[in-house]
């Protein structure tokens, strides 16, 4: 996907639609063509683990059949696609069945000719519940079948699809299960250490994820295949892929597994260098985003720079003293892309609303605007103006919403990833308001076709 050309792009996840029906994603995508809009982001497409979020899920590579439902598909090629899947879907079947049949207890938990893939008792499974797997490969196939119609429907609309990609993956997790050596475990398949964050200002603790930690000589020492095939399958879905939690492609927060927080970890390199010269090699161009946010030290912008990725900046976090603050738009480049609002941020307006008054100000002085009220629509102003190649607008904030909206408070569990618009949000003014802003700033030259 070439950034080189002015666009931009809307931030909602397909379980944030009225439904995830065919007919909504088609009404979705003719509201994005009126409203010029040439790319539509979303969050990771995995299948939950436990609760709703995105980024602790089943299998690296299986989409939620949730998020697409009544996906029909015709099953003459299932036998082919199975075959050109069957690296990742033939475990991902057995995992969903076996797991089922132990009542959801983690792989770590169960009989241990199950839980160390004894190739005998695989076998015999394999005969016995043959109609239960066959059932969960299907679904998958007719997920993929509709996930190609929909990057069809999109393209035809001149519409590029924007996927996400959590750097680490859950320990329990089909990947894990089945690729214990590429994953730094006990002998029962539990982690050494997990993945996470250290104390920062925002947290005296830091943050502690849980995701098992790469053994990344393993994966290395046959040329990153795991991570070569992950791409791949990302980009059967997306023309461009942000990579989540980038830095851990340079080095990694490593806290062992028996500490409660992240306070007593220490940073472990990756070969993230290596590893991204073996998908350039296999997969050409590049088409990702690197996911900077955060504490971002120099060698992790180096290997951005060394790959041609474009980073990332989010305008709610400008407004402080400091003149080389990342996110002000004075110091967004060309290569980025540029968020008034990420998932994890509150709506535009709720995070207005509670500032304090000191704050207020500030805001109200750096965007140069002296109606309160005015702040969140010069705020999306700002960032389509911007230099930045993609600019990306959460709905929320296209339709401007407040608190009530918002779609991830991180570190809490209770009402986050539930939000969803209604079609009569999208009143009849939305897409065109939308297209004339795109155009003056230069982000819509001409007006779509219908």
């Amino acid at each position: 996907m070439n950034l080189d050309i002015r666009c931009a792009g809307i931030l909602l996840h397909p379980t944030s639609l009225p439904s995830c029906a065919r007919e909504d994603v088609e009404r979705w995508l003719a509201f994005l063509q009126a409203a010029g809009i040439g790319v539509w982001q979303m969050l990771p497409l995995g299948i939950p683990l436990t609760g709703l979020s995105p980024y602790q899920c089943a299998s690296a590579f299986a989409v939620n059949p949730a998020l697409f439902p009544g996906a029909r598909a015709d099953m003459r090629g299932f036998v082919g696609w199975c075959r050109a899947q069957r690296h990742w879907l033939d475990d991902y079947a057995r995992f969903i069945v076996i797991k089922h049949l132990q009542g959801g207890a983690p792989w770590t938990d169960w009989p241990q000719a199950l839980r160390d893939r004894d190739p005998a008792k695989l076998a015999e499974f394999d005969i016995r519940h043959a109609d239960r797997l066959y059932d969960v490969k299907a679904e998958q196939y007719r997920t993929a079948m509709q996930g190609r119609a929909i990057r069809t429907a999109a393209a035809a609309r001149g519409i590029r699809l924007f996927g996400d990609m959590p750097i680490f993956v859950a320990h329990d997790s089909a990947d894990v299960w089945a690729q214990r050596h590429l994953f730094l475990l006990d002998p029962e398949g539990h982690p050494t250490v997990v993945a996470g964050v250290p104390p920062d200002y925002f947290s005296e603790t830091g943050q502690r994820w849980g995701n098992p930690h790469y053994d990344w000589d393993a994966m290395q020492a046959d040329g990153f295949a795991w991570w070569r095939a992950r791409l791949r399958a990302h980009f059967e879905w997306f023309d461009l892929v942000r990579i989540d939690h980038f830095r851990g492609l340079v080095a990694a927060w490593a806290i062992p597994a028996d500490e409660a927080t992240a306070v007593h970890g220490r940073w472990v390199e990756a070969p993230g260098a290596a590893l991204l010269q073996a998908i350039a090699d296999e997969l050409g161009d590049l088409a990702l985003v690197a996911e900077d946010l955060g504490i971002i030290t120099p060698d992790v912008t180096a290997l951005r720079h060394r790959f041609g990725l474009p980073g990332m900046a989010v305008l709610q976090f400008a407004f402080d003293a400091h003149a080389d603050n990342p996110h002000k738009p004075d110091n967004v480049h060309v290569d980025s892309v540029y968020y008034t609002g990420t998932h994890d941020n509150d709506t535009t307006l709720g995070w207005w609303r509670t500032l304090p008054e000191p704050a207020r100000n500030e805001v109200m002085r750096q965007l140069g605007v002296s109606d309160p009220d005015a702040v969140p629509d010069a705020m999306i102003g700002v960032v389509l103006e911007s230099r930045a190649a993609l600019a990306v607008l959460p709905l929320q904030d296209v339709l401007r919403l407040g608190s009530e909206a918002r779609m991830n408070t991180p570190g809490t569990e209770n009402g986050n990833w539930t939000w969803r618009f209604e079609w009569d949000a999208l009143a009849p003014d939305v897409a065109p308001r939308l297209l004339q802003q795109l155009q003056k700033a230069d982000r819509c030259k001409t007006p779509p076709k219908p």
